[in-house]
């Protein structure tokens, strides 16, 4: 069972032993696969959800993001608040079975509303995953080795697509869309309440350098205030609010694009193109760390410049995966864009983490999450699946269907012509496109920021 909280003993050292410290980063990274598994299934599942409860692509991305992201964003903070006080370890372990047993209730929901607000509930027990544990690993690992954990760490959100879209696209291939949120939502539960049996809570700022700045407990005034005077956060946060709206919305709507253009099943436009596209992810969240570590002796900017330059090759990838014609170079595009759209995430973090007081550190995740979360996740795939409605239309208009069919038009529906069932077809997958290739643009501006994150960095690092 996790101990209580113990007083800071700054050591400069990792805490525990070798072995015990990688079954913790292993525990969190699975705990963090399992938040991303149980939060993107519902992409993997969503064509059969559209056409049974005939929605738009607007309704739909609202299920995917500020759906979701409604209370996870509310709750982040105060979560992190007691994360700076009470058990981290404790706060995980409840945080998983919660968001478990919500996944679970999303496979009885009768309606658009109703799964509305089981997705709620999943975003409540996901706000208390990453700042407590963010601020587990910091205690563990020493500074230098801390964008290494991170980056492990942060693997759990490409491995959680990976497992999502071969779970997901099997149990479709079997059962119903349904029985793959009970049978994939169900296992979190154990899984928690094992973390909570098992893990150690740390001292905090064990190892931290003797002389790292520290105070006895921060006010939450006193992190709003420390954070607020930080250029290099809030250019941080603006660039990762950019490059999640983009991700989030091409990953609520990537496999309905597959699907419609390519006319591939949901099950197995999931196993055979979503799953490799997310694995490619999950290689490049470590590459990114350990080009960090080791080229931050030469470049100190390393942190910040790596994905910088990840945002930028991954944008014209994307775009041209939106646009070429055949299934093969697609998924050379996708694979390529996804090893370097995920540089960001545990990078990001760890500078984040360097710039603030230790006392504040889960209060800074937190706020960065706020942002990032309530701006690029809450309004990403709306405006994404707006965007798609809209070229739908305009598709629809300027072929001359739209005013036999409508932007919810099934093109499985055997009740319509092969002519209507083509044409809703066709103009479904060229709506998704382009908006697909608009939402790769913010890439771009996402990589011109983090530079400009880069200029005040050296400045405001603390340890």
């Amino acid at each position: 069972m996790a101990t209580a909280a113990q007083p800071v003993t700054n050591t400069g050292e990792s805490y525990s032993s070798p072995g015990y410290r990688a079954y913790v980063l292993g525990s969190l990274t699975l705990i963090y696969t399992l938040n991303f598994v149980d939060r993107i299934l519902i992409s993997v599942v969503g064509r059969p959800i559209i056409d049974e409860f005939s929605l738009t692509n607007f309704q739909f991305g609202i299920l995917t993001g500020i759906g979701f992201v409604l209370f996870y964003t509310a709750l982040g903070i105060p979560i992190a608040r007691l994360s700076e006080r009470m058990s981290r370890v404790r706060i995980v372990g409840v945080c998983v079975i919660l968001w478990s047993v919500a996944t679970v209730l999303c496979g009885y929901t009768i309606g658009f509303v109703t799964l509305l607000l089981a997705r709620l509930a999943v975003g409540v027990g996901e706000a208390g995953c990453t700042p407590p544990a963010n601020s587990l690993i910091s205690d563990y690992f020493k500074p230098d080795a801390r964008p290494w954990a991170l980056g492990i760490y942060a693997m759990g959100v490409m491995l959680g697509g990976v497992l999502a879209q071969l779970a997901g696209g099997y149990i479709l291939n079997v059962f119903s869309w349904r029985e793959a949120f009970i049978y994939v939502g169900a296992p979190g539960v154990a899984i928690g309440i094992l973390l909570m049996m098992t893990v150690k809570e740390p001292p905090r700022g064990y190892s931290d350098p003797p002389g790292a700045k520290r105070t006895e407990k921060a006010t939450l005034r006193e992190a709003f205030n420390e954070i607020a005077s930080s250029k290099t956060f809030w250019f941080i946060a603006l660039g990762m609010s950019m490059a999640t709206f983009g991700g989030y919305g091409l990953t609520s709507f990537k496999s309905l694009y597959i699907q419609y253009n390519f006319g591939l099943t949901p099950g197995n436009a999931a196993i055979q193109y979503m799953a490799p596209i997310s694995l490619a992810g999950a290689i490049g969240a470590p590459l990114a760390g350990f080009l960090i570590q080791r080229y931050t002796p030469r470049f100190k900017l390393a942190s910040i410049w790596v994905p910088a330059i990840g945002f930028i090759l991954s944008a014209p990838l994307l775009m041209l995966g939106f646009v070429v014609g055949s299934l093969e170079m697609m998924l050379i595009a996708f694979l390529a864009a996804g090893v370097f759209q995920y540089f960001y995430i545990g990078a990001s973090y760890s500078v984040v983490q360097s710039i603030v007081d230790l006392r504040a550190r889960a209060t800074a995740i937190a706020i960065l999450l706020f942002i990032i979360n309530l701006v690029g996740y809450g309004a990403g795939p709306p405006a994404v699946g707006a965007a798609a409605d809209l070229i739908t239309g305009m598709r629809l208009d300027a072929v001359g269907l739209d005013q036999v069919l409508s932007v919810t038009c099934n093109p499985s529906d055997s009740a319509l012509s092969v002519e209507l069932r083509t044409g809703c077809l066709e103009a479904k997958a060229y709506g998704m496109r382009w908006a697909s290739v608009l939402a790769s643009t913010v890439f771009l501006m996402a990589g011109v920021i983090y530079f400009w994150a880069s200029r005040y960095y050296l400045a405001e690092k603390q340890v």
